[in-house]
């Protein structure tokens, strides 16, 4: 079955002096970065994607800032492919479905940032197209919500959005459980 790794928004807002800082952002690139790594060893395909604000409110991932740009420990080498998307759902308006059609690909194994958003719209996406998902839990991350008044901390938020894709939709792994894997 071949496989492909799926780097979803791994890009400077979601870092400290971002405009959408995210919880433990650092290490979780730092672990994108070891599974990027062994991807490339191994010339297996790699997929980076780009979100690009087009809303007219949007405060962060605006068009022609340093924030869009893919972070540097990430940053896509001449030959891996790349896609833009204005979505949570990185299949939204995107190439990727008949790329990874056209290429044969079953199964994804994905990271990237905002768990609940970017992360879960795409994983649950992918499994609706019916890839074999892995989530490499340890190289996503996201941030505190509120709701009702409460704040749910990012650890809590990013635990139940790994848990609920984790029932269904994907594996849920750490980085070095991947590399050993492919």
């Amino acid at each position: 079955m071949k496989e492909a790794l799926l780097l979803v928004d791994l890009q400077n807002d979601y870092f400290p002096g971002g405009k959408m800082e995210l919880n433990s952002s650092i290490d979780a690139v730092k672990n994108a970065a070891i599974v990027l790594e062994e991807f490339r060893q191994k010339q297996l395909p790699i997929i980076h994607i780009q979100h690009i604000s087009v809303h007219p409110s949007a405060t962060f991932f605006l068009p022609d800032t340093d924030g869009i740009n893919i972070h540097s420990d990430v940053a896509p080498l001449p030959g891996e492919q790349v896609f833009q998307k204005n979505f949570p759902n990185s299949f939204c308006r995107t190439p990727l479905l008949n790329y990874l059609k056209e290429n044969n690909i079953k199964k994804l194994f994905i990271c990237g940032m905002m768990t609940h958003m970017c992360i879960d719209a795409t994983t649950r996406a992918a499994f609706d197209y019916e890839f074999e998902c892995i989530v490499i839990n340890d190289a996503c991350t996201t941030r505190a919500l509120t709701f009702n008044g409460q704040t749910v901390p990012a650890e809590h938020v990013q635990n139940a959005f790994m848990a609920a894709l984790g029932s269904v939709y994907a594996k849920i792994i750490p980085a070095a459980e991947v590399v050993k894997l492919i």
